[in-house]
């Protein structure tokens, strides 16, 4: 009997293990909550920040951290999983009025619905996709031409996570964030808006590794505690030269929020259509 053959790899773990939150300050968070709440369907977190001063919104096992502050831009795309598309669009029905004023649209898609939040950011939702029926599969940032190669390799000698470059239509750099997500790094020769400072967050196995290689270049931005630190200038490995720069908020598995179960909320259930035992978001 011919021996079976797997591509062993495609199982593969890096040391990223997850991208945990994208940090977008917004400077309303009454606008905020029906945008990404009553529009999207996410749930805010019951448990932290629920002030009038943060915002974390669930959406499955990843967040947005939402601070309340001038608004940030994200330089790129943010992919998100809804559990139903038909949904979404009758939830974003009912905030076309009062978006108005704002920057908000929305476009239907082959396989997707575009959408610009109130302050411009560039958020596509798909229906289940990706391993997921909710949560932020990828994320895309651009970049200038010619740094995708350089990129993919601070990532995989860096934060020791699997990165390769692809070509379809742009060239990319593609960065393993776990199982089901991706942090892309998208060429582009357009003017690409100056860094305004809105992070990531990610969990990684061996914590102190990355640490040293970063130290070493001098790269650490802060020493936030002992479970956290940050850098923000993703540089050239060979040649030391900085690419681009996202924040990017590094956890270590001992952080006290690793693994912390997110509430989300059936985003069908309403009071005109209310099931009983139906209000927790079930995949």
């Amino acid at each position: 009997m011919a021996k079976r053959a797997f591509d062993r790899s495609q199982e593969d773990f890096g040391n990223v293990l997850n991208m945990e939150h994208i940090n977008l300050t917004v400077p309303d968070q009454q606008v905020a909550a029906l945008f990404y709440v009553t529009g999207l369907g996410f749930t805010r977190d019951p448990y932290i920040d629920f002030g009038t001063f943060n915002m974390w919104i669930n959406v499955g096992e990843q967040q947005f951290h939402l601070p309340k502050r001038d608004a940030q831009k994200f330089r790129g795309h943010i992919g998100v999983v809804v559990p139903d598309l038909e949904g979404l669009k009758r939830r974003l029905d009912f905030i076309d009025r009062p978006m108005q004023g704002t920057e908000f649209t929305r476009q239907e898609k082959d396989d997707h619905i575009a959408l610009t939040c109130p302050w411009g950011n560039d958020i596509r939702a798909y229906g289940p996709s990706f391993g997921t029926s909710l949560g932020i599969p990828f994320a895309v940032l651009d970049v200038p031409v010619g740094t995708a190669e350089g990129i993919a390799r601070f990532y995989a000698e860096t934060l020791d996570t699997p990165a390769r470059t692809t070509s379809n239509g742009a060239k990319c750099a593609e960065v393993t964030m776990g199982g089901n997500q991706r942090l892309i790094f998208k060429e582009t020769a357009e003017e690409i808006p100056a860094y305004d400072g809105h992070h990531i967050a990610i969990y990684v196995a061996n914590f102190s590794k990355p640490h040293a290689a970063l130290d070493e270049r001098g790269l650490i931005t802060e020493e936030s505690d002992q479970h956290q630190y940050r850098f923000q200038a993703i540089v050239d490995p060979d040649t030391g030269e900085e690419l681009t720069e996202i924040e990017h908020e590094v956890r270590s598995l001992k952080h006290p929020m690793f693994k912390r179960f997110l509430v989300n909320r059936n985003p069908a259930q309403s009071f005109m259509n209310y099931t009983q035992g139906r209000d927790a978001f079930v995949p």
